[in-house]
């Protein structure tokens, strides 16, 4: 068992308990280690002990991110198709495929992939010369299914497997060492809309969400939550493009697409960075 799966079982049996605060020991139990050696893992893998870790899960203090990332779009520049001036300071520059791209299908393009472990478990991964084109956790589906869909995507794109390039990307994605003036770049293929909101949860940073009607609000689109929920579910690059940070109206989590307990898992992990990284 790897140390994510081992985390997801406890994060899921802490999430499912959160109201009377379980003991380390009882935690410890829930995943057959001792005290000791949990914490140990635990504080490796999350930065944080899991007595910290159970007051980032709290709804009381999810309610209070929703509360303080009123600003966070209230101050962004408009989002439109062409806009990216404040992408660079999440280090992650989203670009759309073109019109002629999409009808073409990929012809001439080279698409890289391979499956990487990452601290939240196996992952896909696929890159074009323009950047990251696909990216997703991979307990639900498996790797064929990925390819499936990403042929079906680009039908006349030639696909390889590669497996040290990819690293790199991989590992600067979760190495939290990613420079503002070399971005990582995402090369995606969307709606409109979708593009739209995808760059709209660009602009949320680590460590705060906001609710759908946030994002709705936050493209031009107010009354459009619905449509901005299933815009955030068929977003092409987890992870990067922050749909986790995405949360309901009352301050619950929510549901995510790679699982709740990764969903809490992600939010928990980016929370304890940021307070570490603020607290410097």
């Amino acid at each position: 068992m790897s140390d994510y799966d081992r985390i997801a079982q406890a994060i899921s049996f802490i999430t499912a308990n959160a109201n009377r605060q379980p003991a380390l020991n009882e935690i410890a139990a829930h995943v057959h280690l001792s005290p000791f050696h949990f914490q140990r893992l635990f504080c490796r893998w999350a930065g944080v002990t899991p007595k910290k870790f159970l007051q980032v899960l709290t709804l009381e203090r999810a309610k209070q991110l929703l509360s303080e990332s009123k600003p966070v779009f209230e101050a962004s520049d408009a989002l439109g198709l062409g806009s990216g001036s404040r992408l660079y300071d999440h280090f992650v520059h989203l670009e759309a495929i073109t019109p002629g791209e999409y009808k073409t299908g990929g012809a001439g393009l080279s698409i890289e992939y391979a499956v990487h472990d990452t601290p939240f478990g196996k992952a896909f991964i696929a890159i074009t010369h323009r950047g990251i084109c696909s990216f997703s956790f991979l307990d639900s589906t498996e790797l064929n299914e990925q390819l499936f869909s990403l042929l079906k995507k680009w039908p006349h794109a030639s696909m390889h497997e590669n497996h040290e390039k990819t690293r790199v990307v991989i590992g600067t994605m979760f190495s939290g060492k990613i420079k503002p003036d070399r971005p990582l770049s995402l090369h995606v293929s969307g709606t409109n809309f979708q593009v739209n909101v995808w760059k709209a949860l660009l602009q949320i940073p680590p460590g705060k969400v906001a609710n759908y009607t946030q994002v709705a609000t936050a493209i031009g689109r107010p009354r459009s939550a619905r449509a901005v929920g299933l815009a955030v579910g068929a977003n092409p690059v987890a992870f990067l493009i922050p749909c986790h940070r995405v949360i309901q109206q009352s301050g619950k989590l929510g549901g995510y697409h790679w699982g709740e307990p990764r969903k809490h898992a992600i939010h928990a992990w980016e929370a304890a960075r940021h307070e570490m990284e603020s607290s410097k």
